[in-house]
């Protein structure tokens, strides 16, 4: 039986976290959903609690905001695994050349600064208890080896340094019990993408056995959807 652990998942409202939040939720984990709009967050939490019998909890969440993710903590407690899935695309279509750099500011602020807000806030509790897992939901546009999108500049960048604070999250956290990995889940069809063919539930599967590794496994590691390790 898979011990029961406490999982928070960001941008849990809908698309691919509330995909993540389910799954976990479906393995019997505590789960607390976690997001900007409370009234979502609450619907969600409930449903998924009558449907799989396992404790659900959610919490309002801006990550964009220090003290929200404060108020966040003292209220959910102690987390073992944390699921960075808030995130923003908001640039599409312009190019480095010309993208206004306040779409750029908006979107780092949440796919990378929001991530790193909410990591610092869990992490202590983490490495206290020799335990955790913490989860960023990157991109493949973000990938050197396969070449970086240039026709979402700001998402793209902000998803390179998504991947790249997991690498530095991963070495200060070495040998303490806590894995940090990126996820590629692929073109998901959410809000963001809803042309895309993939769909949450399925992409939401590679993200939660990134979550639930066991302790020998990777850690600092870019994994695509499907579980293997993808080229920076």
């Amino acid at each position: 039986m898979t011990e029961q652990r406490t999982a928070l998942v960001t941008g849990a409202t809908g698309g691919l976290g509330a995909a993540v939040a389910a799954r976990l939720s479906e393995l019997g984990h505590r789960v607390v959903v976690a997001g900007r709009d409370t009234d979502a967050a609450a619907a969600i939490a409930k449903e998924l609690a009558e449907r799989t019998g396992a404790t659900t909890d959610w919490v309002g969440l801006d990550v964009t905001d220090p003290a929200s993710v404060d108020a966040a903590r003292d209220a959910v407690g102690a987390v073992d695994i944390l699921v960075n899935s808030a995130g923003v695309l908001v640039d599409a279509g312009h190019d480095a050349a010309t993208v206004p750099l306040e779409l750029v500011e908006q979107t780092l602020a949440v796919n990378t600064l929001g991530a790193w807000r909410v990591s610092q806030a869990f992490l202590p509790g983490m490495l206290e208890r020799r335990w955790g897992r913490i989860v960023n939901i990157s991109s493949g546009t973000a990938s050197f080896t396969h070449g970086i999108f240039g026709a979402a500049p700001a998402y793209s960048l902000s998803k390179v340094t998504l991947n790249a604070l997991t690498v530095l999250l991963a070495e200060s956290t070495k040998d303490a019990g806590v894995l940090v990995n990126a996820v590629n889940p692929g073109r998901v069809r959410t809000r963001m993408q809803p042309t895309a063919q993939r769909l949450p539930a399925e992409a939401a599967e590679g993200i939660v056995w990134a979550a639930t590794l066991p302790d020998d496994g990777p850690s600092g590691k870019f994994l695509r959807g499907d579980r293997e390790v993808m080229g920076w």
